[in-house]
Order: C-alpha cells, then sequence, then structure tokens
C-alpha cells in the first residue's frame, strides 16, 4: 500500500524538494525551540525577582502568564522537532522496505523460472539417456554422447544461476529482515516516547 502510494506522480514531484523542504522545517523549529528556551529563561528570572520583591498581583499574574506560555511555546517546539524527525525516519524506513519487498517479488519469481527450466532441462536429459539406451550404433551414440554432454553443461550452468539466484535472494530476504526490525525498534521507541509525552502532559 504504501509502495502504492509512493508512486504517485504528485508525490514523485514532491520528493525532489522533499530534503529542502525537510531542512527548512527542522531550521524553523530549531529556531522556535531557542527562542522558547530563551524565553523561558528570561520570564523564570523575572519570576523569581518579582516574588521576591513582593510586588502587585496584577503583575506577577501577568508575568506568570507570560512564563507559561513561554514553557508551552518550549514543550510544543521541542515535541514538534523530535515527531518531525521521528517521521522523516519512518518514511525513509517505509521506502527502504517496499523497495525490498519489490525486489523480493522479483526475485523469487526469477528463481521459480530458473527452477522450471532446470527441471526442463533435467526431463530432456533423461529422455535423450533412455533413447540411447535403446539404440546400439555406434555413431549415433557417440553423437548422443556429445549432445548429453553439450546438455550436461547446460544443466550445470543452469545450476549455477540457480544457485546465484538463492544467494541474491537470501541476501534479499536478510535485508528486508533487518528493515522489518529497525521498524519495530523505531515503533517500541515512538511509543515510549509517546507515554513519556503523556507523563509530561498530566504532570
Amino acid at each position: 500500500r504504501w509502495q502504492k502510494i509512493f508512486t504517485i506522480p504528485l508525490w514523485s514531484r514532491m520528493a525532489v524538494f522533499w530534503n529542502k523542504m525537510f531542512l527548512t522545517i527542522i531550521v524553523l523549529l530549531i529556531v522556535l525551540f531557542l527562542d522558547a528556551v530563551r524565553e523561558v529563561r528570561k520570564y523564570s528570572a523575572v519570576h523569581v525577582n518579582e516574588r521576591a520583591a513582593n510586588v502587585n498581583t496584577n503583575a506577577f499574574d501577568h508575568i506568570q502568564m507570560k512564563l507559561f506560555r513561554s514553557q508551552r511555546n518550549l514543550y510544543l517546539s521541542g515535541f514538534s522537532l523530535f515527531l518531525w524527525l521521528v517521521l522523516r525516519r519512518t518514511v525513509t524506513l517505509l521506502t527502504q522496505l517496499a523497495k525490498g519487498m519489490a525486489s523480493h517479488a522479483a526475485l523469487e519469481a526469477q528463481v521459480n523460472d530458473a527452477t522450471e527450466a532446470a527441471k526442463k532441462y533435467m526431463a530432456e536429459n533423461e529422455r535423450l539417456q533412455e533413447a540411447l539406451s535403446e539404440k546400439g550404433s555406434s555413431k549415433k551414440k557417440e553423437s548422443a554422447e556429445a549432445t548429453d554432454e553439450k546438455l550436461k553443461k547446460e544443466v550445470e550452468h543452469l545450476k549455477a544461476e540457480l544457485q546465484k539466484t538463492s544467494d541474491a535472494l537470501h541476501k534479499a530476504n536478510n535485508e528486508v529482515t533487518a528493515v522489518k526490525r529497525q521498524s519495530e525498534g523505531l515503533k517500541r521507541e515512538y511509543n515510549h516516547l509517546m507515554k513519556e509525552y503523556e507523563r509530561l502532559q498530566v504532570s
């Protein structure tokens, strides 16, 4: 499903500018986060000073409001920055998984074709050997032996091709398994961080 989504023409056109857009939003979120940190430090210091000076209630409430807003901006920008990085990583893993599954399917089809061709050649080889055993002519035997040798070489070649394809399929399976493990690890980390976020919201 994700592979079909990523092959939509609109997404293909957006993917050209994806890195630029990602870096632009990262820079913007970092600037907002640093500004929120500065505001929190500023109004925290003012809050302590005004509380120590025992100013009137309206001024103290105004400073508390400013401090609350700056803390809210800090949490929003910080979690937005983090979740944007998680989104980027998730999209990358989904893309890798889709490509790995596509290559896995292509390799499976190639292995099946090679296996069928090898079975066909082996059956033909056995049929020729049976025909050779029935005929007693020496010339035909020599010709059949040459044909048999040629068929054996072709069978060996097909076996080698089948081995290469099987190795490639095994490698693709390992890559798909690794990507799935990365996706599961990312999912666990994301769930853990969402629990931390909920705990922070409650506190």
